[in-house]
């Protein structure tokens, strides 16, 4: 077997709900905590509770004090679940344990989801919705037409958010499935929600880029004779300013994509069926969480065709450059040729004055040897000189004459 046979295989029963019957509250917080910061926060889990906490699980649940604890590792959060006994009194909506106010109290700033689950069953509930305290609540018949969940999603004045879960049909394993789905909902829409203050805080910026953008592009348009150095450059900055954005905000962005998906799979596993007049839960979640998403969806793009318009724009003048720096490369080019064919043309000169200099000096030579000969006492006949010389003369000049051009052509 592979090393890690085991452990993914067992990766489908890493995460198990809480298995329970109505009637019961349960509490869930979503903790935006990583690293050592979970550590610590398990280790107060852990006294309080009584319990021992490995630090290789991922999830973990234990009962203490009739109240069953679950806790959970996520990649970017960690999460925490309580199921206690319900209250009698329908107005009351229970608050967590006493045990856990001394593992929460450091961490109320890190929690990004707190929800309260009500569960109720069709024959002891009040009847009536807003008996709960629910204000203009939105329901639905969920779980194939078993069970009926309410929420207003309005924050009580402890930040928490409460659902209102009545129990027709639905069994333990079910019952807790459900739940988990519910509260997976609300901690993942939270999650993908931390990307909106960034894409409205992106939005500003780059408003100014594309305009910095268009600029640029105008330039690049019509001024065809100015210099292309001081365009790359700022196209260069804005490039790099681009890119700082991309890498700043493409993991967030990237997150919220992947929490949504997550957010819509688990409203579609409700099969949800309308109540009455009130509005569908996954309906009123969606109407308003889907623009929200979409426009991070749309901020990330936005990112993305900026800076690859950047990238085009920086290819053009950087081709505009390359233009231009051929163009000059030609006119040097030219000028050396027309530099080379004025040496060969002097160069020819100077051969041809050299050939006549050097026949000028070997017919002197014969001259001042006939010279000395007649001055010896040999006279020797001007015509018979001529004969001899004059052919001498020429052969010696035609094999200088030859030899030349044969180096030069060497």
């Amino acid at each position: 077997m592979h090393h890690q046979h085991a452990a993914l295989h067992n990766e489908l029963h890493a995460r198990p709900p809480i298995y329970f019957e109505g009637p019961a509250c349960l509490h869930h917080f979503a903790f935006v905590l990583e690293g050592d910061d979970v550590d610590a926060m398990l280790i107060r889990l852990a006294d309080a509770t009584g319990t021992t906490v490995s630090p290789d699980q991922v999830q973990q649940i234990v009962s203490y004090q009739e109240c069953s604890v679950k806790w959970e590792r996520h990649t970017e959060f960690f999460t925490l679940t309580i199921k206690q006994a319900n209250s009698d009194d329908p107005q009351t909506w229970p608050t967590p344990p006493e045990f856990l106010h001394s593992v929460l109290a450091d961490y109320t700033d890190q929690i990004i989801s707190a929800s309260t689950l009500r569960v109720e069953t069709a024959n002891r509930w009040a009847g009536s919705v807003e008996a709960y305290g629910l204000d203009k609540p939105a329901g639905s018949r969920i779980g194939g037409d078993d069970a009926t969940v309410w929420s207003d999603f309005n924050l009580d004045d402890r930040h928490i958010n409460r659902f209102l879960l009545v129990n027709d049909r639905l069994d333990n394993y079910r019952l807790g499935r459900m739940a988990r789905r519910l509260f997976d909902i609300e901690t993942y829409r939270m999650m993908a929600m931390l990307a909106l203050p960034e894409a409205k805080a992106l939005s500003s910026d780059l408003q100014y880029y594309e305009a910095e953008l268009s600029t640029l592009s105008n330039q690049h348009a019509e001024q065809h004779t100015s210099p292309a150095e001081p365009l790359l450059s700022a196209l260069t900055l804005l490039s790099a300013k681009l890119e700082r954005c991309g890498v700043q905000t493409r993991q967030r962005f990237s997150a919220t994509e992947a929490y949504s998906s997550i957010v819509f799979a688990r409203i579609s596993e409700l099969r949800e069926e309308r109540i009455g007049h009130y509005p569908q839960l996954g309906m009123f979640i969606l109407r308003r969480f889907e623009p929200a998403t979409r426009y991070c969806d749309a901020m990330n793009r936005r990112v993305e065709t900026l800076a690859t318009s950047a990238t085009r724009l920086n290819d053009l003048l950087r081709t505009r450059s390359q233009v231009e720096i051929e163009g000059q490369n030609y006119k040097i080019l030219q000028s050396l040729d027309a530099r080379a064919s004025s040496q060969l043309k002097i160069q020819k000169a100077v051969e041809g004055l050299s050939i006549i200099v050097i026949s000028y000096y070997i017919f002197s030579l014969m001259k001042l040897g006939l010279e000395s000969l007649s001055a010896l006492g040999i006279d020797i006949e001007p015509n018979v000189a001529a004969t001899v010389l004059i052919p001498l003369g020429t052969l010696i000049i035609a094999t200088l004459t030859w030899r030349v051009w044969k180096v030069k052509k060497h």
